[in-house]
């Protein structure tokens, strides 16, 4: 198969599980202590997986492809709320992925920090979204909240990355020796 062909096939395959991993998402009844509009972000891990494993440029692609189905499936304001809570996450992120591999020369990126990084730079950017659409920075009382649930969620995708990523590992290993010549 041509390298073209396959990376467009493999986003294909990850924006398909980032659908599901949100509408599964959806699924989970909002817990009774939890904060209005605080998500756990399972879509997040295709986006980090993308991050580490592919480049940003498909990190990016997914991103615009979950902006564009947020617009479809719940209108322009979801879309715009989703694009630039995940446009800040994945810049985060990718910020991130560059310090780390600078500073450590090539030892591997920590998930959790990873995690805690794209959730709380989503959280900031759909704030920075609300105060541009409701034009007035009440939104910004809300900060605190969306600050200390970026940090827990992103333990919850950190982690079930780093529980997940061996498999997916694996799983890409027989897939290369496996494929035909």
């Amino acid at each position: 198969m041509h390298q073209k062909t396959r990376r467009i096939a493999l986003l294909g395959l990850l924006f398909a599980v980032s659908l599901v991993l949100s509408f599964l998402e959806g699924l989970i009844p909002p817990l009774p202590a939890m904060p209005p509009g605080v998500k756990l972000g399972l879509a997040n891990i295709v986006v980090m997986y993308s991050l580490l494993c592919l480049d940003f440029r498909s990190a990016l692609t997914l991103t615009a492809l979950k902006g564009l189905s947020a617009f479809l499936m719940r209108g322009a304001i979801s879309a715009c709320m989703s694009l630039a809570g995940s446009l800040v996450s994945v810049l985060a992120m990718e910020g991130v992925v560059l310090f780390s591999r600078a500073a450590k020369k090539g030892r591997k990126v920590d998930f959790l920090t990873l995690a805690m990084t794209g959730s709380i730079g989503h959280n900031l950017g759909q704030i920075g979204m609300s105060v541009l659409l409701l034009k007035t920075t009440v939104a910004f009382y809300y900060l605190p909240v969306l600050l200390i649930s970026g940090v827990v969620m992103g333990v919850v995708t950190g982690s079930t990355l780093r529980v997940v990523m061996p498999h997916i590992q694996r799983l890409q290993l027989r897939g290369e020796n496996g494929r035909r010549q």
